[in-house]
């Protein structure tokens, strides 16, 4: 179980088309995960997702945890059967919420103490807090705790690591489940010895899989890049790959090139919630003025249901009369929009030809988008 088949390689990046073995079937990589962070995505019913192409989705540990309880997921037959999706699961840790709280939490060796957000309650979470939760909610793929540090305090990221290391240890000692696959979550800010460093430390424990977290957390888009680039050489070939929280579809395409597998993030359903479209080179901000009588779909060589069907006008239309089916239509399309690019990846990879196609999707971003790596 859990295992990772490299079906092609891109000859000139770090390319690649794999297959990842979980429990609840086997994941084309690289693959997008839209968020559902309380198990749903957002204006999505499962059978939607499934049209779309999805799966895999993601939620989220500290959200459950607090409302409905993973005890109560649990007794209901786990998330999968909670929120009636067949297909792999991934649950973060909730490291990444909790160290998001400020000054509503506090940290020691140990673990961290934190108020709810919801009614101010107390809790706390440790390593093996975290892994109990996740194992309560029975996704494929858990998260280990970890912190989550300002990524250029290089003072404090190296503290952090001298937690984060030992954290994921006493979460391999935690774990009972052999049914789902734990990630390490390498950090070290934007600075390259300590990513090397963390990289080294979590190969050295042969896990059945990476995560790179601490990206996507105020760093430029430079120097995500050159963190990326850091850590492709150093991370076994043979095991996935995970970004944590990037969905911007430049940057997917550049985790790619760099030898990512795995990505997940938000944007996609909450930029639809604010009233934009992804297309290629940027967004829509469909409350702009000059798209009132646009009879244009969001994008023409769009093949999804809200492209083929409604015009600019009326999704403006819709999102200026706050309409629920105004989210839906966004949130179609821009699932659609990554999940498809996500497939012409693939395909491209599968034609040795990653590199132009990136070249060519990336030349219609702005100059600060970093294009291929040397």
């Amino acid at each position: 179980m859990f295992e990772f088949d490299i079906d092609a390689t891109d000859p000139q990046s770090g390319g690649r088309n794999g297959r990842f073995h979980t429990p609840h079937g086997i994941l084309q990589t690289p693959v997008f995960a839209p968020v559902g962070t309380a198990a749903t995505v957002k204006a999505m019913k499962p059978s939607d997702l499934q049209a779309l192409g999805a799966s895999l989705v993601l939620s989220n540990t500290y959200h459950l945890y607090l409302r409905p309880g993973d005890e109560l997921i649990r007794d209901l037959g786990g998330l999968h059967r909670f929120m009636d999706w067949d297909g792999p699961i991934l649950t973060d840790s909730g490291g990444f919420q909790v160290f998001s709280l400020g000054d509503t939490r506090k940290i020691d060796a140990d673990g961290v103490t934190f108020q709810s957000h919801i009614d101010g309650s107390y809790h706390r979470f440790t390593p093996e807090r975290s892994v109990a939760i996740q194992e309560n909610l029975g996704a494929d793929i858990i998260m280990a705790f970890d912190e989550c540090p300002p990524p250029t305090d290089r003072a404090y990221v190296e503290k952090s690591l001298t937690r984060t290391h030992p954290w994921l240890e006493r979460c391999l000692a935690a774990k009972t489940r052999s049914d789902q696959a734990l990630f390490g979550i390498v950090q070290g800010g934007v600075f390259p010895d300590l990513r090397e460093a963390s990289a080294r430390f979590m190969m050295d424990l042969d896990l059945p899989g990476y995560a790179i977290g601490g990206l996507a957390v105020g760093e430029s888009k430079a120097e995500m890049a050159a963190t990326l680039d850091v850590l492709d050489p150093v991370l076994p070939r043979h095991k996935p790959r995970y970004l944590m929280g990037v969905g911007a579809p430049e940057d997917v395409v550049n985790g790619v090139l760099r030898g990512v597998d795995i990505f997940d993030c938000v944007l996609p359903t909450r930029i639809a919630r604010n009233g934009s479209a992804l297309v290629k080179g940027g967004r829509l901000n469909l409350r702009n003025a000059q798209y009132t009588a646009d009879p244009a779909p969001l994008a023409t060589d769009c093949a999804c249901y809200t492209c083929t069907h409604f015009s600019r006008a009326y999704l403006r239309h819709l999102v200026k009369a706050n309409e629920i089916l105004g989210h839906i239509l966004l949130t179609t399309h821009n699932l659609h929009f990554l999940l498809d690019l996500m497939r012409q990846i693939r395909a491209a990879i599968e034609r040795g030809e990653l590199r132009p196609f990136a070249a060519e999707f990336l030349s219609h971003y702005p100059a600060d988008v970093p294009q291929l790596p040397l």
